[in-house]
């Protein structure tokens, strides 16, 4: 769908003007979504509403694209000017940027009506080529004011990104312009981006781009602005609510911040069984105690769209914002996560709940978008379907992922995961090939990459989604002290300042109580595992069978302890798929090479997962069996092992 085209009398007279902007009030109505993650299609939900459980679907692209045009003819009834913004991290999160790689990214958003999105840091998980052939092929400018990309091969001759676009206004159309001095009499909004400022700590493949600090490009890029005459500046960020937060009373005029990164759902959504977050559209003052800016987010996944109304002073100064995220929900609901023809509603009951929610301001009944429907259904889904493969369980409500957990609540997935392979290794299949009994699982919480959302589970959704980086399985035996010492080490390192949350252990089989005594630093107060029912206290000089990922049995990602216990020779096994037969790989040691990278040596065959015939998902198809096995209706652990108490 094409944007709105401004009308020739608009062209003609920006064209003529004078210079000087309007001192009259402006009034401006932002919609905008954010972390989207190519969930092209709608997401299952659950929602309790009057104490009754229903499930149904939310949001996805084609009921954006509904509501979007729903907005767009408001504002055009009412001559209001408006824009839809983007804020990052379009990329990665579904099969379906798995198997087309950010080239449906852009097919899909330039059907949407979009004014302008900020790159988020999944942008960077591919390569910088890839990205450029993003930023060329969307027809919406992409900004980012704190980016340098003229050292990059890749980006530096990218036109389309930008540090801040301009739009000029007559009413509800409105024209992108060069400077303050091409909008002449027509009031200018400035759409500066920012990125993260650490993006090469997080994002994987950041090429040669060099990322500046947020808070002073924030500034400068203001400055530039208001010397320019620009009035009104909306800050489009991907940063997360609690740097957004800090953006707004540090710097100073900036009118409004539309974010992303933290998948923050602002408003209270306990009307439908949903958390109370923080209010939508918080004022703050800025540091020279006079502007005030406004702070909005939507959620994630095309779930909601935000709408915000900001009014401004003669001056350009924000008098007020008020707005809500709203929720993009079907009509039609079930009373089964499975959500078959027999589970659904009976009309009166449909009736009962569809004009509950119709009174609800921030919930709104919306089709999806026929044409989009049809046009991903028939170009994309029949490939996504084949990938994904077969249903291998239903999740009622979501299971939430967690890296570290607060006030002990924890991830819900890793848990399982962690479950998956403590059954897997210990199943009869394995066991002969193994010829081991496992005692426990340990899991890093980095090697879980996304939560498990309500609805259907397929085989493609545990090795796209949940566990995508293609793990062999390893059984290593470790003394009770290394087990000991390796929890500290992981622990302290998730919890502190400038931390890597990832290499936190979550378990199985195992249970501990870790009592922090100050920022980053504490002590195992307890540590026992599960033999022949009975929980028993680890020994330090007994040794234990554990079942983890290849990559961490090597000591990767800041698991140094396993690195060091196998030094000079190990038991370690590790499990991958040749030819679809279970086979061990029989580990003597391990080493490091001149650049510090851990290499795995064989005692005859060496595991290579990138031969032909050989796969290494054993991670992925552990968690598969586990679910068809126990846990068909997959639900979290009633307890976890992880006891995380702060002390101080």
């Amino acid at each position: 769908m094409n944007k709105p085209l401004i009308a020739g009398l608009l062209t003609l007279a920006l064209a003529g003007c004078a210079s000087s902007q309007p001192d009259q009030p402006f009034s401006l109505t932002v919609a905008h979504i954010n972390d989207t993650h190519s969930h092209f299609d709608p997401s299952d939900v659950q929602l309790t509403l009057n104490n009754k459980t229903v499930y149904t679907r939310v949001g996805g692209h084609p009921r954006l694209l509904s509501y979007a045009n729903q907005l767009h003819q408001q504002a055009a009834q009412t001559e209001q000017p408006f824009l839809l913004l983007h804020a990052g991290d379009a990329w990665q999160g579904s099969g379906y940027f798995k198997l087309n790689e950010g080239a449906m990214n852009v097919d899909l958003l330039n059907q949407l009506p979009l004014d302008a999105m900020v790159l988020g840091n999944h942008e960077f998980d591919l390569n910088n080529q890839r990205l450029s052939d993003f930023i060329d092929g969307v027809t919406f400018p992409i900004v980012a004011a704190n980016l340098d990309v003229s050292q990059d091969s890749d980006l530096q001759a990218v036109e389309n990104l930008t540090p801040y676009v301009l739009y000029a206004f007559k009413g509800d159309k409105k024209k992108r312009v060069n400077s303050v001095e091409d909008a002449g009499k027509y009031p200018v909004v400035a759409i500066m981006g920012l990125v993260l400022e650490d993006m090469a700590n997080i994002a994987p493949n950041i090429g040669q781009a060099q990322f500046k600090q947020e808070l002073v490009s924030a500034q400068q890029t203001v400055d530039t602005l208001t010397e320019q005459g620009v009035k009104h500046i909306i800050a489009l960020t991907h940063l997360g609510l609690d740097k957004d937060q800090q953006l707004a009373e540090q710097v100073n005029g900036i009118d409004v911040i539309v974010g992303g990164h933290s998948h923050s759902l602002l408003g209270d959504f306990s009307q439908l069984g949903w958390e109370k977050n923080a209010p939508y559209a918080q004022q703050f003052t800025n540091p020279d105690g006079l502007g005030i800016s406004c702070v909005v987010q939507a959620g994630k996944f095309a779930q909601a769209m935000g709408e915000l109304t900001v009014n401004f002073t003669l001056d350009g100064q924000v008098t007020d914002c008020k707005g809500t995220n709203t929720l993009l929900v079907d009509k039609v609901f079930y009373n089964d996560v499975r959500r078959a023809d027999k589970h659904r509603l009976t009309d009166t009951e449909q009736e009962r709940i569809t004009g509950f929610l119709a009174k609800q301001p921030n919930v709104a009944l919306v089709d999806e978008d026929p044409g989009l429907r049809t046009y991903i259904d028939e170009t994309y889904r029949p490939e996504l379907l084949q990938t994904y493969g077969a249903v291998i369980g239903h999740v009622p409500s979501s299971l939430q992922h967690v890296r570290v957990p607060v006030a002990n609540q924890g991830s819900q997935v890793a848990p399982l995961v962690a479950a998956s392979q403590l059954y897997w290794a210990n199943t009869p299949e394995v066991r002969g090939v193994s010829g081991r009994e496992v005692d426990f699982a340990l899991v890093a919480a980095g090697a879980v990459r996304n939560n498990i959302e309500a609805g259907e589970l397929k085989a493609g959704h545990v090795g796209l989604d949940i566990l995508p980086f293609v793990n062999a399985v390893s059984l290593v035996s470790l003394t009770g002290r290394e087990v000991a010492g390796l929890l500290l080490e992981t622990i302290n390192g998730a919890i502190g300042d400038d931390t890597h949350a990832g290499q936190f252990p979550y378990v199985s089989g195992l249970r501990y109580t870790f009592n922090e005594t100050r920022r980053g630093h504490g002590y195992l107060a307890n540590i026992e595992y599960l033999h022949q029912g009975e929980w028993q206290r680890i020994i330090p000089d007994a040794r234990y069978q554990v079942v983890l990922t290849g990559y961490h049995a090597s000591g990767n990602d800041g698991w140094h302890t396993l690195f060091e216990a196998q030094q000079a020779e190990t038991d370690r096994i590790d499990l991958a798929y040749v030819q679809d037969e279970l086979t061990a790989f029989l580990v003597s040691r391990l080493s490091k090479n001149e650049q510090g990278a851990i290499e795995v040596h064989y005692q005859k065959q060496a595991l290579d997962c990138q031969l032909p015939g050989v796969s290494c998902n054993a991670d992925a198809q552990a968690f598969i069996d586990y679910v068809q096995a126990r846990r068909p209706i997959l639900t979290a652990l009633p307890e976890s092992g992880v006891t995380v108490n702060r002390l101080h």
